[in-house]
């Protein structure tokens, strides 16, 4: 029997009954099997893929064909976990009817649940309008990396009192707008917190402490792939770069001297003379 899909209604459930959400990243269908099967609540097809796969300095050059190429593959290779899109770059901020279409590529041939937008007050009609069509919204608060060059690197927002009241203010409103979880990506953990208990929606953590109702890590990250320079908060449970980089020189030493495929029984052959 095919395994259910955890709907936004579950995430919530588990917020209310005090158990934590469990997500990470996935670009691939492979990953994405994996990840599933071990039982994860949801994957967010980020628009870190531009960093972690495509080989860019920032998520900016990331593009919708890119997003809906990529989440149709984790949404192929998954078959429980909800599946959450990023919206790209330039997909939202023009028009509300850019975003409506955007996402709706997402869904219709991303096969996404649901879309994450970056932002507190100036995404607001967004988020409303997304949800009056019927498409789930995820925000996301704090260190936003589409507006790296505005905020003048990743470093953790939310530090000074006035800073910190405005994230409180915008999650407030992101929750009255309909979205149906809210990312909080490198604030202190006082204030993940504060925002926890103040909104009746999931609070996903990444780098913003103990709190929240969940957390999200980029699984190069958590695998320990390299890639871009792993943040401070990430634990790598896993150091798999160096394991596959072993793996790969035993392969050519083993070609080099003749070892592989030597280990294969031949398949006997008549060939006629």
């Amino acid at each position: 029997m095919p395994a259910t899909r955890i709907r936004i209604t579950d995430l919530k459930a588990k917020k209310q009954r005090g158990e934590k959400i469990t997500m990470l990243t996935a670009y691939d269908a492979m990953m994405a099997g994996i990840f599933d099967q071990s039982g994860i609540d949801a994957l967010l097809v980020g628009d870190s893929v531009g960093m972690v796969m495509l080989g860019h300095n920032s998520t900016l050059p990331v593009t919708l064909d890119d997003m809906v190429h990529h989440t149709a593959a984790v949404s192929r290779g998954s078959a429980r976990a909800l599946v959450v899109a990023d919206m790209p770059f330039l997909t939202y901020q023009a028009s509300i009817a850019e975003a409506v279409r955007s996402a709706g590529r997402l869904l219709k041939e991303g096969n996404a649940a649901a879309v994450k937008i970056e932002g507190g007050r100036p995404v607001v009609d967004v988020v409303k309008r997304l949800v009056e069509v019927g498409i789930p919204v995820m925000g996301h608060l704090g260190v936003l990396p589409q507006s790296v060059n505005q905020m003048g690197g990743y470093s953790q927002q939310g530090t000074e009192p006035q800073q910190a009241e405005k994230i409180i203010a915008d999650a407030i409103l992101l929750a009255e707008s309909g979205v149906f979880s809210i990312v909080l990506e490198s604030i202190p953990g006082e204030l993940a917190r504060v925002i926890t208990e103040r909104v009746n929606i999931p609070t996903i953590g990444i780098g913003a402490g103990p709190d929240c109702d969940g957390q999200v890590l980029v699984y190069s990250d958590m695998l320990g792939l390299g890639g871009p320079a792993v943040p401070p908060f990430a634990k790598q449970y896993v150091n798999l770069g160096d394991v596959i980089k072993s793996a790969a020189r035993a392969y050519i030493e083993d070609v080099e001297s003749g070892r592989y495929p030597s280990h294969v029984r031949p398949t006997q052959v008549t060939i006629a003379k």
